[in-house]
């Protein structure tokens, strides 16, 4: 499923239109990452919760040349399932 098939979804299943839907789907993402850019996690209670996670910078290898470069530091989204999204699933 793609976002436009995502904001299709949520317009059928709230009863709203197409753009309410959108806007609606565009604040969520923009909240969540909004709270991982601050440093915040998000927990969705039976859902899951949202996290950044710190890398470090590392020493990696180039695949096609085997050559050694630096891999610099990063903060990575992390996603962790809820036992309602687990339970939904099995």
């Amino acid at each position: 499923m793609n976002k436009n098939e995502f904001i299709d979804r949520v317009s059928d299943m709230a009863g709203i239109n197409k753009a309410e839907a959108t806007r609606a789907v565009d604040a969520v993402f923009d909240a969540i990452t909004e709270a991982l850019r601050r440093g915040d996690d998000v927990r969705l209670v039976g859902f899951g919760t949202f996290s950044a996670a710190k890398r470090a910078a590392r020493e990696g290898r180039n695949p096609r040349t085997g050559e050694t470069i630096q891999i610099p530091a990063s903060i990575q989204p992390k996603f962790s399932a809820g036992k309602g999204l687990k339970d939904a699933l099995n």
